[in-house]
């Protein structure tokens, strides 16, 4: 498990920050990391993932941030360099939204992406 600089990755905002709080008490534990990985798939090429894990692998960069632990793989780590993470609540939904400086083509329905 390595640790890199904070900032050399991904951001994460207070509010989703809470969000994420929120969703780890909802699952009975608040000791949990954040996992945010990009994979293949999508008319784009590429798409985001998130979800709850108990420890880290030994590739995974680890950033602690407004309380909240996240995990990034080494094939993520490329595609997310400077993105942050943010949740959003408007009338059309709510939901995380990732801004990611490294996009170049996103797909009309805003699920998947590619870059350079």
């Amino acid at each position: 498990m390595e640790s890199v600089e904070q900032s050399q990755i991904v951001s994460i905002t207070p509010k989703a920050a809470e969000k994420v709080s929120e969703f780890m008490k909802q699952e009975g534990k608040d000791s949990l990391f954040l996992r945010v990985y990009v994979s293949g798939g999508g008319c784009s090429g590429l798409s985001y993932g998130m979800g709850f894990e108990e420890k880290s692998d030994e590739d995974d960069y680890v950033l602690e941030q407004n309380g909240v632990k996240v995990l990034i793989d080494s094939y993520s780590q490329n595609y997310l360099k400077g993105a942050n993470i943010d949740y959003i609540e408007s009338l059309m939904g709510s939901g995380f939204k990732i801004n990611n400086p490294n996009i170049t083509k996103s797909c009309s329905c805003g699920h998947s992406f590619s870059t350079d």
